[in-house]
């Protein structure tokens, strides 16, 4: 079952499904910030993979956390994250 937590708000119709894997051993917080009246979070533990709702010029920033804070470590475009049904 897929939970979709956060989507778009309802104007946007150019949704894409995303994959996202955090290939490292560090916890990770995912984020997509550029979009306007929506904002997505979530922390990425290590070797988790999520799926997400977003649009093709969204950027997901992934930030490695740190103690006590995160530090943005890579920004990657959305288009580039779209899966498709048979993936």
């Amino acid at each position: 079952m897929t939970q979709m937590l956060d989507s778009l708000p309802s104007q946007y119709d150019r949704r894409i499904c995303c994959g996202y894997i955090n290939a490292t051993s560090q916890i990770q917080i995912i984020r997509i910030a550029n979009i306007p009246s929506w904002y997505f979070e979530r922390v990425v533990f290590p070797r988790q993979r999520l799926l997400f709702e977003a649009l093709p010029e969204s950027q997901l920033e992934i930030h490695t956390a740190t103690f006590p804070s995160a530090i943005l470590t890579d920004k990657i475009s959305c288009d580039r994250l779209q899966v498709n049904e048979g993936d």
